[in-house]
């Protein structure tokens, strides 16, 4: 402490010049205190007499009526003032102003004047008019003149004369000081840069250190009490700079958890504010991000369930669960927990957890739909073939053609059934993606040709016309096996339900040239001149057993599985699957592929 003593006693020396300076400036900040609280008063008493005097009952409700009134008000209480008069209403918008027009100025909620006048019951404040190029005195009180009127009176005077008179003392002290600080400064300007220096250089860091620049250090050198100061300085910001990464750290993996989780999180405080929400809490919601935090959960205005179940939460501070259904911006079914918060004996509000319970109930329907569907599409087979092979147990075996045709019907039923089976183990190894889908180069020219040449037999039963078109060296990477499948699914369709001497066309193109001029996708169209398929029924066509003619679908043997295992197929493909049609016209399939399968890398 010796070399600190020393320096010590050196400034205390120098603080004796100094002194009379101190006193200047004193005596300077009392003549400014003193004149602006004289101003600062009258305005007060001014402020106080407007309230008692103005009329104001003969406020109208609407706001532009007012703003006319009040503004007309502030210019003739400027002329008989001197100052500037502000009306504010309670939440801060401007209602009338002397020098501007009320509808053009922000908020004023925000000015501290105002800000003191509301908690405090008087404000004042100066600042620097960009209009006036000055320095002004604002004065700010609250009225409470109910119905008529809530708010804030506010005058504002220039500071110029009071400034002008500080300049001229200021002028007369700096004369007779000069002298007496350049000696001052002489003698202490060596000792001062000696001492200062580490300050700084310790004030410096620490600045850096509360803007958040933790790895700012003092260079320590000397061992003397500022340096030790310093190091104390440094230790100060190691175990901060370790902290703050640790609560980075944390706040991040929060951050992160709340945001990818499936489930939406909603935290209320005790006065019904909302402080936390994820992503998830928001899509659910129908809200833009960020619209909800800082809002009270009143304003989550279409979900009355829930701002029922939250109000119940608030007010009970019990657990409860439930299952809403909401219908903004879809309809949803969602199972709502609602927990309440207790640190330390302390309710801090209730957390509020969403589960989207939608997709479950849809796949349990699903499944439930799909078992009733399979039991009875093999209910319907099964008995064809018990009553038949019954019938000939009982004597039909005796009548050959009786027999012949009992036994062509038991047969064709079981390949029906056999093919059934068949197509449901085959959606369901497509569905669970157990067999992973083989991709390579397919030559799509000779393949279309040699797939749809298997069914040339059958439709020149019915004299239909097959008709291919396919570039040449068209190639795109794909599953043979399921493209085969696909083709011969919807042509064999085709076939199916058009009448005799009709025509199906299966047609490859390159679609989507990139910038590179190659082709980026691969368009098949398949159509026909059938029967067509009501509009009703064409978003329905994919699913699993649903035929647009049921007696037509079971004469033909179709399971009305074909085209839910073509959807499927094209999804596994990253394509897509369009249909059109119109009924005696025909029906248009068109699928799109990529020519090369990014995932299969």
């Amino acid at each position: 402490m010796k070399k600190f003593k020393v320096r010590l006693t050196v400034i205390m020396i120098v603080l004796i010049g100094l002194s009379m300076a101190a006193s200047g400036f004193y005596m300077v900040q009392m003549f400014k205190k003193s004149h602006i609280e004289a101003l600062e008063d009258n305005m007060t008493r001014e402020i106080k007499i407007v309230d008692a005097t103005y009329q104001w009952n003969q406020i109208q409700a609407m706001d532009p009526e007012v703003m006319k009134q009040l503004t007309e008000a502030a210019h003739l209480l400027s002329k008989s003032a001197g100052a500037r008069v502000t009306f504010i209403r309670e939440d801060g918008k401007v209602l009338g102003d002397s020098d501007h027009d009320p509808a053009s100025m922000d908020n004023h909620l925000d000015r501290i004047e105002v800000m003191n006048a509301k908690t405090k019951g008087f404000g004042s404040e100066i600042r620097y008019s960009n209009t006036l190029g000055e320095n002004m005195l604002y004065v700010a009180l609250p009225v409470k003149n109910k119905p008529y009127f809530e708010g804030y009176i506010r005058l504002a005077m220039s500071i110029k004369d009071v400034e002008v008179s500080i300049r001229a003392l200021w002028i007369y002290l700096t004369v007779g000081l000069a002298i007496m600080f350049v000696l001052a400064g002489i003698i202490s300007y060596r000792i001062a840069h000696n001492l200062t220096r580490p300050i700084e250089k310790i004030t410096r860091v620490a600045h850096q250190i509360s803007h958040n620049n933790y790895r700012s250090r003092v260079d320590v050198k000397n061992v003397d009490e500022i340096e030790q100061l310093g190091s104390a300085i440094n230790a100060m910001a190691d175990s901060l700079q370790v902290q703050m990464n640790l609560i980075r750290e944390n706040e991040n993996r929060l951050k992160n958890v709340l945001e990818h989780m499936i489930n939406g999180i909603v935290m209320v405080d005790p006065t019904g504010k909302i402080v936390l929400v994820n992503q998830m809490a928001e899509n659910i919601l129908g809200k833009e991000t960020g619209y909800l935090l800082g809002h009270r959960y009143t304003e989550v205005k279409q979900q009355y369930e829930l701002t029922k179940m939250i109000a119940e939460g608030l007010e009970k501070r019990e657990m409860m669960r439930d299952e809403v259904t909401i219908y903004f911006p879809e309809e949803r079914l969602l199972e709502i927990d609602v927990v309440p918060m207790i640190w330390e004996e302390d309710f801090g509000g209730i957390l509020v957890l969403m589960q989207d319970l939608s997709a479950i109930r849809r796949l349990e329907r699903m499944r439930s739909e799909f078992v009733a569907n399979v039991s009875h599409e093999l209910k319907t087979p099964i008995a064809a073939v018990k009553g038949f092979a019954e019938t000939l147990l009982s004597g039909a075996v005796i009548d050959p053609a009786t027999a012949n045709s009992f036994l062509q019907i038991i047969y064709d039923e079981s390949e029906r059934l056999n093919r059934l089976i068949g197509d449901i183990l085959e959606l369901s190894k497509i569905e669970s993606k157990r067999v992973p889908l083989q991709f390579s180069p397919v030559e799509l020219h000779s393949f279309v040709e040699s797939t749809v040449d298997v069914l040339r037999t059958e439709a020149s039963k019915k004299h239909i016309d097959l008709y291919v078109q396919v570039p040449e060296h068209l190639y795109a990477e794909a599953d043979e096996d399921r493209l085969r499948q696909i083709i011969l699914n919807l042509v064999s369709n085709g076939i199916s339900y058009t009448p005799e001497g009709g025509q199906v066309k299966v047609i490859l193109e390159p679609v989507d040239l990139n910038a590179a001029g190659d082709y980026e996708r691969i368009r098949f169209t398949i159509s026909d001149t059938g029967i067509g398929i009501p509009k009703s029924d064409l978003p329905r066509i994919f699913e699993r057993f649903y035929r647009v003619d049921k007696a037509r679908s079971r004469s033909s043997g179709g399971t009305g599985l074909g085209l839910s295992i073509v959807k499927h197929l094209v999804d596994s493909h990253d394509g897509t699957i369009t249909v059109d049609s119109e009924i005696g016209v025909g029906t248009r399939f068109v699928i799109e592929i990529p020519v090369v399968q990014e995932h299969a890398f």
